[in-house]
């Protein structure tokens, strides 16, 4: 299937790695020119970059600065914007999930949490949505999390960042849809990411307070804790299909919608 994407132009977060590493090898292979930016690079989008038609802008999407940094310089080096795919997110630099509770989350993890998974989407959207007027229309896909939809007493502050992610994104898709303008969202269920796979990651954690270990959690206790119909967690590229599908013109009459891809994770929420 042909999507259309040739020449588009796309800025991708959290590109180094995961599901965004994943986003941004997917709309390459579709003809796109992308800005990927993430704190560092890594040797896997190196490579990529290696391809052309890709740009790497590190920044840290803490600062309030560099989401709209990014988007100008998508705008400088490829000529506008069409595409925004807002999946940076999960534990803020330094920190590490999963985090047990709600009485431990202090102010300052809430800031930290709000700030990387919500209030860097909002910059970027702000950022970007002028352009994709401009532009005559566009779309943006935001990455949210199951935990949007299904509330935990694990990471209560990355579910209630994600909800509300979730909620911008059909807010944007009313206001800006007669100007063209899709706003969609793509909502995981458990990845099989750097997230759970680094060394003292969620596997490592988790694996810890359960006293099992790595690769048992992984293949057998993690899909059966959260009762994965699939028995496995999903590959980054599954998310990533969904994600380049809502970006593209062939999704032209979907906007305002929320795509689970989950490993059957949610039933009734």
């Amino acid at each position: 299937m042909d999507l259309h994407l040739s020449g588009r132009v796309a800025v991708v977060t959290g590109a180094s790695k995961g599901i965004g590493l994943a986003v941004t090898r997917t709309l390459l292979q579709e003809g796109a020119r992308i800005v990927a930016t993430s704190r560092a690079g890594t040797p896997e989008l190196d490579a990529l970059a290696g391809t052309g038609g890709l740009l790497h802008v590190p920044a840290d999407l803490m600062d309030p600065a560099a989401p709209a940094e990014v988007i100008a310089r998508a705008v400088e080096t490829f000529g506008g914007l069409d595409i925004l795919v807002n999946n940076a997110g999960g534990p803020p630099p330094g920190t590490k999930l999963p985090q047990f509770g709600f009485l431990g989350l202090t102010d300052d993890a809430w800031r930290a949490m709000l700030e990387f998974n919500l209030l860097a989407a909002v910059r970027a959207c702000r950022a970007a949505i002028p352009l994709l007027v401009e532009r005559g229309g566009g779309s943006i896909v935001n990455v949210t999390s199951g935990h949007a939809r299904q509330p935990s007493a694990v990471n209560v502050h990355y579910g209630a960042a994600k909800a509300a992610l979730a909620n911008l994104t059909k807010a944007l898709s009313e206001e800006f849809g007669a100007q063209g303008v899709r706003v969609n969202s793509v909502c995981p269920g458990p990845v099989n990411t750097p997230w759970w796979t680094d060394a003292g990651g969620a596997a490592d954690i988790i694996a810890a307070a359960t006293g099992s270990d790595r690769a048992t959690l992984m293949t057998v206790e993690a899909p059966a804790m959260m009762a994965l119909v699939t028995g496995r967690l999903a590959e980054p590229q599954e998310i990533a299909d969904a994600v380049v599908l809502l970006a593209s013109p062939r999704s032209a009459s979907t906007t305002g919608s929320e795509v689970v891809v989950d490993s059957g994770f949610l039933k009734a929420a």
